[in-house]
């Protein structure tokens, strides 16, 4: 008894064991509720059911972060909330991927929650990686949150000048890799990523990926990508590894049920990219500007107020942008 509360207790990544078993254990909690129970047969997932799935996630994702604000403090509490924040937005360009995605494979729409569950379980994992290795780099080379402030603002003025330029998943080269290297069917074979038959070249039995599995694999090729920009961008606000692993992990867990609310429309959030990008260079401009005001950093509740109020200016913006506007005109 005594080693195990020795265990629960002691310091891992600057937090207690006990907090991160607890974090866990609510996303397992969470999957297998999605999976095992919500949606254990396969249909399609309807506007009205996604909007409120949405809303739950988004529920529990300010739920957790008010036992932040509660138990660790105001200022990591404020650090959660705009992590959490910024990660919801950019999960609006993943949404826009994702629905491409599945317009290429033409990936029948019951079937879509299978892909992105396992999606997101691959997410979960990458994510663990990618800022574990951040963390590590971070706590020996501070200079790096620098290296991380110029490619954020970097990043930001790219979204800018390129904010029209779609992504073409005809032109993806791990596709064109997968299909030259791989067995791969044209047609898909209801819920299954690999099928068992004659393979034309041998007329032996062979395993062939379907367009479901290599949907999949873009998928979570695209998550890394969009990583790469999310990643930094939480550091910059934070690093503390807890802070900046929940907030990735409870933005992403409702992106199931957000992509099924908004896929159908996100063209109407067009201005909310420009926005992103403004918030991209905004936290990476801060970095510098703290220093030369005398401060350690800006303060919080100034980065989350300042972030919440471009993010809501975006959407506000292309809602009344795009009023009026009929669906099928939006593509």
């Amino acid at each position: 008894m005594e080693f195990l509360s020795t265990f629960l207790f002691a310091d891992w990544l600057t937090k207690p064991v006990w907090m991160w078993l607890m974090f866990i254990g609510i996303v397992i909690t969470l999957l297998v509720l999605d999976l095992g129970v919500l949606h254990k047969e396969h249909r399609e997932i309807s506007a009205r059911e996604s909007l409120v799935l949405s809303a739950v996630y988004i529920g529990l994702g300010l739920a957790f972060g008010g036992w932040v604000w509660w138990s660790l403090g105001a200022q990591p509490g404020m650090e959660y909330l705009t992590g959490f924040a910024v990660e919801k937005a950019l999960a609006m360009d993943n949404v826009f991927v994702i629905a491409m995605i599945f317009s290429f494979f033409a990936v029948p729409l019951k079937y879509q929650h299978r892909v992105l569950f396992w999606g997101i379980l691959g997410v979960i994992v990458l994510r663990a990686i990618m800022i574990g290795f951040g963390a590590a780099i971070v706590s020996e080379f501070s200079w790096v949150l620098y290296v991380f402030a110029v490619f954020l603002i970097a990043t930001g003025v790219k979204m800018i000048v390129f904010a029209d330029k779609e992504y073409d998943v005809a032109k993806n080269p791990l596709l064109a890799f997968m299909r030259r290297r791989f067995n791969v069917t044209d047609e898909h074979h209801g819920e299954k990523f690999f099928v068992k038959r004659q393979d034309p070249k041998t007329g032996k039995l062979a395993w062939f990926m379907t367009p479901l599995f290599l949907a999949l694999i873009l998928i979570e090729v695209a998550d890394v990508i969009f990583a790469v920009d999310s990643v930094p961008a939480i550091f910059a606000i934070t690093t503390d590894p807890f802070i900046v692993y929940t907030s990735n992990i409870f933005a992403i867990l409702g992106l199931r049920a957000l992509y099924f609310a908004l896929a159908a429309m996100v063209k109407r959030f067009h201005y909310l990219k420009l926005a992103l990008a403004i918030v991209l260079i905004f936290i990476g401009s801060k970095i510098f500007a703290a220093p030369l005001l005398g401060l350690d950093k800006i303060p919080p509740v100034m980065s989350l107020s300042v972030t919440f109020a471009i993010l809501a200016l975006g959407v506000v913006y292309s809602l009344w942008k795009m009023r009026g506007i009929p669906q099928e005109k939006l593509g």
